[in-house]
């Protein structure tokens, strides 16, 4: 079976308008989280937002797409290169306008013609056209864990040999009243910003980004002469069937997709190097995913969440995380977990960027309904 490496990353955050950028602020150990009052009904509170206004879902896709073919040196049209763009919230703010447009008894003409160019998988569809692909095209859904779960479809169709090349990421843009709204009522939302792990951690924050990345079979990256920024090692996907938003006590399935990433990768625990966890800096999730991370892996690897940094991209977290883990490998580098300032976790938390040795990285998403997507990835 052919390895599977990464040759392209777009990414656009609120640390940066790229990833470049992005990395440098986060290794600083910036924050592109502050205070802000998109919405007039709504007081300021912290959120990262990459400009002035909420972004847009298709520019925002388009944005980092191009980014990430011009990394990659591919040209489209790429007529047979796969499509697996996901997104949690995709198009919920142009529904959200449509329905306080309904209810004022204001009918809005572009909304009979253009309705279905804001279904879900549309902008997914999007992509196909943008880089001219006619074939496969995914458009997964899967809560906070869709950036990896998106990676992993994409694995799997150059292993199959479905594809020789995907382009797979996750884009989000949720900041909508219904989000804020959402998230408030379940008591899940900080007041002055995101500290994961932190033993004062108060909840997300809501972030705007996306990443998508080049999947190329290393065959044909190497008959294109790619440069290559590391390669998929294993991957797993479980569910905890337990409740709708709270993950379960003692972890078990999620415990089960890291193990199922390291038996497809022939890998030990003790070969994870460092592990990009999900970080979301609520009470609970960093509790259990800390229980869980102390479960499998007793050598106490390097650990940190970026969350802090970029808020909480939802969908499109895993991407980043992926991203920012790839580029650690590349600069042997540790990402430094932004906001952190003293926990009560037994974690061997990255509370500032370091030169580390990194040959192996994991990084984790735990979502809503107890999605569970993780991804092994080395040099």
């Amino acid at each position: 079976m052919d390895s599977v490496v990464i040759t392209g990353i777009g990414l656009t955050s609120a640390l940066g308008k790229n990833l470049d950028i992005s990395w440098r602020n986060l290794i600083a150990g910036k924050t592109g989280i502050s205070l802000q009052k998109p919405f007039s009904e709504f007081d300021a509170r912290p959120l990262a937002m990459i400009g002035e206004q909420p972004v847009e879902l298709q520019a925002l896709t388009q944005l980092v797409v191009s980014l990430a073919l011009k990394d990659s040196g591919l040209v489209p049209p790429l007529p047979d290169c796969g499509v697996v763009i996901g997104s949690s919230r995709a198009y919920q703010a142009a529904w959200e306008e449509m329905a306080q447009s309904i209810h004022q008894n204001m009918y809005v003409e572009n909304w009979g013609r253009n309705w279905l160019n804001s279904l879900p998988h549309m902008n997914a569809i999007s992509v196909a056209r943008q880089i001219g692909a006619t074939g496969i095209v995914l458009a997964p859904m899967a809560a906070c864990a869709t950036g990896i779960s998106a990676l992993i479809q994409a694995t799997y169709l150059i292993q199959s040999g479905q594809c020789e090349c995907v382009i797979a990421g996750a884009v989000e843009a949720p900041i909508t009243p219904m989000t804020i709204t959402g998230f408030a009522q379940m008591g899940a939302l900080a007041k002055t910003g995101a500290y994961p792990f932190d033993k004062l951690r108060e909840g997300l924050v809501l972030g705007e980004g996306g990443a998508v990345f080049i999947l190329e079979s290393a065959k044909q990256a190497l008959q294109r002469n790619a440069k290559v920024y590391g390669k998929v090692l294993g991957f797993g996907l479980t569910a905890d069937a337990y409740h709708p938003n709270c993950p379960e006590p003692k972890g078990k399935m999620a415990s089960l997709a890291i193990k199922q990433c390291l038996q497809r990768g022939m890998l030990k625990p003790s070969d994870i190097d460092y592990i990009h966890a999900h970080g979301t800096a609520t009470i609970l999730n960093d509790e259990v995913e800390s229980r869980i991370i102390n479960h499998v892996f007793s050598h106490s690897p390097y650990v940190s969440s970026t969350k802090g940094a970029t808020g909480h991209t939802i969908g499109a977290s895993g991407a980043l995380g992926v991203a920012f883990s790839l580029l650690a490998l590349k600069n042997q580098v540790l990402p430094p977990c932004v906001g952190l300032q003293e926990t009560s976790l037994n974690l061997n938390l990255v509370q500032k960027a370091h030169l580390s040795k990194i040959e192996r990285v994991m990084c984790l998403s735990f979502g809503f309904g107890g999605t569970n997507a993780v991804i092994a990835l080395s040099i």
